[in-house]
């Protein structure tokens, strides 16, 4: 395993983490943020499956994945011809897309309606996706099914969706157990809360999962303090940088903005973690009206030095991403607590 600590490391690295023999396949799975982070925990991951040609090249090109489906869970759910290997997995991984409950979304306005967003260059009620999913997980049995998603899944009416969520994961054969973790106390320089479905196949009677993570947080400061010199910089706009001059670090430029706009705008505070890195990248440096680059970002989001974006903004395929570190630790504590004693 990968030492828990800051600074950079690579791709190569993976070749010096210890295997624990248990698969993994992903959907949703973006450019691969949580499947680095299982690689990293020593899982092997067999492939996943992904609507954007974009994000499947990207992490076509650095995960080399056994099983790769460009398609959406809903077709892949209708396939005849899926490898045993694929109905015999130990995690079946997802993040289904979540900008329907997010926060800073228009939440409920797009609420069971059709949708458009970039992942899938078409319109689909993204709503639906999470029980897609479930039904993923009903076709395949997996032991266990592990689901992140936006902390807005459990915040005012997104709740009844959360009971529908369970209530379809009983049905599919699983217990399913609700978390909320904070990726600054999972080894990630990032304060970025996430909740996380975890669920056991009931036939294999295995006990509740009881995870903690209380790692000391990591300051920005500390994350970067190693990058060396470069050119890459993106200045903010001028109407922008008047609020920059205004703004606490660590706050959001709505706090200083006339009428509360610019909410996922930022100034980053050195020495605490940062706030969540997103795909549209609102962090600013502390000392310079400018954007973190992509350097800085890889930091904060635990990504490795040369993973490869292709021709893809870096930020945006970070900001949709799970921070690896983030599914590392998730996958250490479910290896420990329902997979070791067996594999020993």
């Amino acid at each position: 395993m990968i030492e828990k600590k800051l600074g950079a490391w690579y791709l190569s690295d993976l070749n010096n983490v210890t295997k624990n023999n248990l698969n993994v396949f992903s959907c949703f799975h973006c450019g691969g943020g949580s499947s680095m982070g299982y690689k990293l925990a020593g899982f092997n991951v067999l492939g996943g499956v992904e609507i954007d040609k974009e994000m499947m090249a990207i992490y076509r090109a650095n995960h080399k994945p056994k099983y790769s489906y460009l398609m959406g869970v809903q077709e892949f759910n209708k396939l005849t011809d899926i490898p045993e290997e694929l109905k015999n997995l130990d995690i079946l991984d997802g993040s289904p897309p979540c900008s329907t409950f997010s926060m800073a979304g228009k939440r409920e306005k797009k609420w069971g309606t059709e949708y458009k967003f970039r992942e899938g260059q078409k319109f689909q009620r993204l709503d639906d996706l999470f029980f897609h999913f479930i039904q993923t997980a009903k076709l395949l049995q997996p032991k266990i099914v592990i689901a992140e998603n936006v902390k807005g899944l459990i915040a005012g009416n997104a709740r009844g969706y959360v009971k529908e969520i369970f209530r379809d994961f009983k049905k599919a054969g699983y217990e399913t157990q609700l978390f909320l973790f904070n990726a600054a106390k999972m080894g990630v320089p990032q304060a970025r809360e996430r909740t996380f479905f975890i669920a056991r196949r009931l036939d294999l009677s295995l006990k509740p999962f009881k995870p903690v993570f209380n790692e000391q947080s990591i300051s920005v400061a500390e994350a970067c303090k190693t990058i060396e010199p470069n050119t890459e910089e993106k200045l903010i706009s001028d109407k922008l940088k008047e609020l920059w001059f205004k703004v606490k670090p660590g706050k959001s430029f709505s706090t200083v903005h006339p009428k509360g706009h610019c909410f996922n705008m930022s100034t980053v505070n050195p020495h605490l973690p940062s706030r969540t890195v997103t795909a549209t990248q609102g962090l600013v440096y502390w000392k310079k009206p400018r954007y973190l680059n992509s350097y800085e970002i890889k930091r904060i989001q635990t990504f490795p030095e040369d993973f490869n974006f292709l021709n893809t903004d870096p930020c945006y395929v970070m900001g949709m991403s799970v921070p690896p570190f983030m599914t590392q630790r998730v996958a250490l504590e479910i290896y420990n607590h329902w997979f070791k004693t067996k594999n020993n």
